[in-house]
């Protein structure tokens, strides 16, 4: 089963199972694939996390972030608000868009190493699909059109951008054909080359010219110095399941375990999805764990993480008194510590127990709208995700790696799987997470309803509704004291599989993207069948 946020990226990823590859050898084709069909989301100048369950059971993350170039520094921006939602802002959004709001990328280096590690196949094998992809082109989709739409006004100001996705002041239309010759001929430059191509090669020439020629901070230094982080996985209990998730510095698996923790002590499936009370709750928790993220969960090379405290049942305990059912409240961290708008999502079974869920990004949409000249690469705007006021957790230094709130999860019952999933959305990732597993474990939904349920999120400010949810649940939580905002979609779109009792495989994709899931069964005949007539 290969699941993604575009059906030929699934196919990609089928391809290399179908051609005797492991699931990390679909997982890194999709990815590569993704590059090409959803610009706006995942590039080889990004960064993400990949959380891989070998079939012997070991699980492994694999962490590919993106970090501070060694000439950024906590005051090189100039704040403009600290109100909770605006944090991030800066004048002249410099952390957004232009050169400046790029981070030393760590996407390609994680890919390869996971396929070197853990793979079968070679790199100029799970490259072919991505590359054919980009020279014969594809038929663009009318969720990348609309990407672009809402993106004109910065793409505009990149000429290699302009030219490859807008018509004069327009978006290209659904169903233009796509072709992306300079990065095509990249691809092929890293299928010959393998990382070094970019980490200490002619595609790292580029971006470290432009960067110099176009007051961007990353230089050849930054680029050697970069490294992969292998680390072990998050581990907590929810009712009788395992959550396994990615560490520090990713939000994932110490928030959504520290949040499930607190949710155990209430029957939420009693209280019926989408009531009041049980939406109260999750904005509750939600609030909870954001305030405990913005003093405690970083870069753990530079903060003390304090993860065994976070995912304490006793902890949790005590945060779980201070929650009164018919008020909602402001909160503040119950403890001391020593991001962006889109990314990308793949899930991938094999038939051996190989399993990747693997979220990846060039962190807002197109990254920071701008192109390397004659190579086709995407920037991403990943110093973002870092807070711009010095002298906080999350704050700028050089060579600290972006925290993220990506969440490749994994839920395990008596030892076995039982589902993967992830999604994109930013600081809505891992809120978004917590709500499908709470809906598959808890509301007893089918995983297609888990991953398409209606979804809410706030970080202490507002707390956002999508629309399916009913406007008298929406006025009983404003009597509350919620502050309440509709809004089209929470997130973007989610894909799963589940591990079924009898060995089969169930994939599910959300309408929040152009997801996917393809399934392979049969196989090849059995040994000493031949034909005979």
């Amino acid at each position: 089963m290969v699941v993604t946020n575009h059906p030929l990226a699934s196919a990609a990823g089928s391809q290399m199972l179908l051609a005797g590859g492991n699931a990390v050898d679909a997982a890194v084709a999709s990815l590569f694939a993704l590059t090409v069909v959803e610009p706006m989301m995942v590039g080889i100048l990004g960064g993400g996390v990949a959380h891989i369950r070998m079939a012997d059971g070991r699980h492994v993350v694999l962490d590919g972030l993106s970090t501070a170039p060694l000439k950024a520094s906590a005051e090189m921006y100039d704040c403009l608000s600290d109100e909770v939602g605006r944090q991030r802002d800066v004048r002249d959004r410099l952390n957004v868009v232009g050169p400046k709001a790029v981070a030393v990328p760590g996407a390609l280096a994680g890919w390869c190493e996971a396929l070197a590690r853990f793979g079968t196949l070679s790199l100029e094998e799970v490259l072919q699909p991505a590359i054919g992809l980009a020279e014969r082109g594809f038929v663009t989709t009318p969720y990348l059109s609309n990407c672009i739409s809402d993106n004109v006004a910065d793409l505009a100001r990149d000429p290699g951008l302009s030219a490859l996705l807008l018509v004069g002041d327009k978006a290209i239309e659904p169903g233009t054909r796509l072709v992306q010759a300079d990065y095509a001929r990249s691809l092929r430059l890293i299928a010959k080359q393998g990382p070094a191509a970019l980490y200490d090669g002619p595609l790292g020439k580029a971006l470290t010219d432009f960067m110099a020629a176009n007051g961007g901070l990353i230089e050849q230094a930054d680029l050697a110095a970069y490294k992969v982080a292998t680390r072990e996985p998050v581990r907590g209990s929810y009712r009788g399941y395992e959550i396994v998730g990615p560490p520090p510095p990713s939000s994932s698996g110490v928030h959504i375990v520290q949040m499930l923790n607190i949710l155990e002590g209430y029957d939420i499936g009693s209280l019926g999805f989408g009531s009041a009370d049980a939406v109260h709750l999750l904005a509750e928790a939600l609030k909870i764990a954001f305030a405990d993220r913005a003093v405690a969960t970083a870069d753990p090379a530079f903060i003390k993480v304090p993860v065994e405290r976070l995912i304490d049942k006793a902890y949790a305990d005590e945060r779980r008194t201070l929650i009164a059912m018919d008020k909602a409240k402001s909160w503040s961290a119950g403890l001391s510590g020593g991001e962006s708008a889109d990314t990308t999502h793949v899930t991938v079974a094999d038939a051996q127990g190989n399993v990747v869920t693997s979220t990846q990004t060039i962190n807002g949409l197109f990254g920071a709208c701008t192109q390397i000249p004659g190579t086709g690469m995407l920037t991403n705007n990943y110093m973002f995700n870092f807070d711009p006021h010095p002298g906080r957790a999350l704050s700028i230094a050089p060579g600290k790696r972006v925290f993220t709130s990506m969440a490749p999860m994994m839920a395990l019952r008596d030892g076995k799987l039982a589902f993967a999933l992830g999604l994109p959305g930013a600081l809505r990732i891992f809120p978004s997470a917590l709500q499908a597993i709470v809906n598959l474990i808890d509301h007893g939904m089918s995983l297609q309803e888990a991953v398409e349920a209606p979804r809410v999120w706030t970080e202490g400010g507002a707390l956002e509704l999508e629309a399916a949810i009913p406007d008298s649940v929406a006025d009983e939580l404003t009597a509350r004291g919620h502050r309440i905002v509709r809004m089209p979609r929470v997130a973007g779109g989610m894909n799963a599989i589940s591990f079924n009792p009898d060995g089969a495989l169930t994939g599910a994709a959300c309408w929040r993207a152009d997801g996917t899931p393809v399934a392979i069964s049969g196989g090849l005949a059995r040994a000493g069948v031949r034909f005979t007539i």
